[in-house]
């Protein structure tokens, strides 16, 4: 009797079921989208690998905001033009559908190298560079934001060796003059590694340093930078049908690995929240 007033429960059960699944059910469409875009242009402190900007994107934004990191190792404000780089940060730019996109422009690192590529006067080429960017960015319909240059991590006599200061300096005024949000990366990251010092400052590069190079920073200083053959580290051994490519780790007083992309990706992701209120509600901390 159990048995067959059990087996009656389910078959109502089932022909309730089955009637419910009858009845139209109501149907909407979901409202649209009111997307951000975040465009990162910049050198290697940015780029994929061994900057910065990538953990940004990873971390710090939420999924309102489109975020691309155009940062490219080894330019400058001239040679990113120059190859074309720039033209693609401004096609990206001009994309309709977005709410507001900003461009975050972040260069220095190679405009004081003496590769003859890279190049440019501190005083003059260099921030009528930024300035250009800047209308242009302008001119696309998006935001632009400077950043200064993220500081180097070199040391003397337990001094920070900030050498890109003047620059940073020279992207200030131009902020200034245009009344362009900055993020001032180079003032805030000087202070933070100032503050841990040549030893702690070590583990935010991309690889582990040398037993010299270790000691050299517990006496307070910095060895010169090995060249980038002497630097790398050996890549792991690729599958058959896996990626070729390469980040080329090594270990400097430029370049960031996780650890420091993380604590300079969060920093400019506060700063960013400071100077650009609009975005404070789609960054995360």
């Amino acid at each position: 009797m159990r048995t067959m007033l059990a087996t009656a429960a389910v078959l109502s059960l089932v022909a309730g079921t089955a009637a419910a699944q009858t009845q139209p059910r109501e149907r909407t469409d979901a409202p649209p989208i009111s997307a951000y875009k975040v465009i990162l242009v910049g050198d290697s402190t940015m780029a994929p690998g061994s900057g910065w900007a990538s953990m940004f994107c990873a971390e710090h934004v939420k999924s309102s905001i489109a975020c691309l990191n155009l940062g490219r190792g080894g330019r400058s404000t001239r040679s990113y033009r120059a190859e074309g780089s720039w033209d693609l940060a401004i096609a990206e730019a001009k994309l309709p559908g977005y709410r507001k996109t900003w461009v975050l422009i972040q260069f220095g690192h190679n405009d004081q190298s003496d590769k003859p590529e890279r190049w440019t006067d501190m005083a003059t080429e260099f921030p009528a560079n930024l300035k250009r960017m800047v209308e242009e960015v302008r001119a696309a319909g998006a935001e632009p934001v400077l950043l200064t240059p993220l500081s180097r991590r070199a040391f003397r006599a337990g001094k920070l060796d900030n050498t890109l200061e003047p620059w940073a300096a020279e992207v200030r005024k131009v902020a200034a003059a245009m009344q362009v949000p900055l993020v001032d990366l180079n003032a805030h990251s000087a202070a933070l590694v100032q503050k841990l010092g040549p030893v702690e400052a070590t583990k935010l590069a991309m690889a582990e340093p040398l037993p010299e190079e270790l000691a050299a920073a517990k006496a307070g200083t910095t060895l010169k930078p090995r060249t980038a053959e002497e630097a790398r580290v050996p890549d792991p051994a690729p599958t058959p049908n896996g990626p070729r490519g390469s980040y080329g780790r090594k270990f400097d007083y430029t370049h960031v690995g996780d650890a420091g992309a993380r604590v300079f990706s969060a920093m400019v992701a506060n700063d960013l929240a400071a100077v650009v209120p609009e975005l404070r509600g789609q960054l995360v901390p």
